[in-house]
């Protein structure tokens, strides 16, 4: 990550969306400010990673599909905010290795748990999250993000986080406990969806 260019590029992506969309964050006092963390927020819209990053008060990494590295201008930028590369047409366990080294250096790691954009919340979320906070003893925030699917028509743009979480288990976790987990990640992610109505 180049530190500089994150922060430079930070600060203007909340001026744009304060500007343009009534940015507003809600609960940023529930990000633990330090220690391995994983941000897992719904997926609406191509704005949502931008949206969420600017309003988590840390740095975020993103894994990101890998076409997206292949993108003139596009690549270099989100590699230069550090972003790294994940084939979703398989068990990309290069991307797995890397997430984990993330996580053990105690920085935090922005992922939508369906994997792609997802307006209605009917997709199947992926077992990842849980996967590496399993593997890593990583806090798992929920955050959710709304109004990014309706930016061209200046709809307000809203993140709102929810309380820590961490995965635990008795012994090596199974697939039901991390489908388990993610089920209920993925309900809280929604549920944050009342608390984004109430604060209009």
């Amino acid at each position: 990550m180049n530190r500089p260019f994150y922060e430079f590029s930070k600060a203007a992506v909340r001026i744009i969306f304060t500007a343009i969309w009534r940015f507003r964050v809600v609960g940023a006092e529930r990000v633990p400010r330090s220690g391995p963390l994983i941000v897992a927020c719904n997926h609406v819209s191509y704005l949502d990673p931008p949206a969420l990053g600017a309003a988590v008060p840390r740095p975020v990494t993103y894994m990101a599909k890998d076409e997206l590295f292949s993108i003139p201008v596009l690549g270099p930028v989100i590699r230069g905010l550090g972003a790294f590369p994940v084939d979703r047409t398989r068990g990309d366990v290069a991307a797995i290795k890397t997430a984990l080294g993330i996580l053990e250096t105690g920085a935090c790691l922005g992922i939508f748990p369906e994997g792609t954009r997802n307006k209605d919340g009917s997709g199947k979320p992926q077992l990842g999250v849980a996967l590496l906070a399993s593997l890593s003893g990583a806090t798992v925030l929920p955050a959710h993000v709304s109004g990014t699917s309706q930016a061209n028509r200046l709809a307000r743009v809203s993140v709102v986080f929810g309380e820590p979480l961490r995965f635990e288990t008795v012994g090596k976790a199974r697939r039901e406990d991390l489908a388990k987990w993610t089920d209920d990640l993925m309900n809280r992610i929604y549920a944050l969806r009342a608390a984004e109505s109430g604060g209009r």
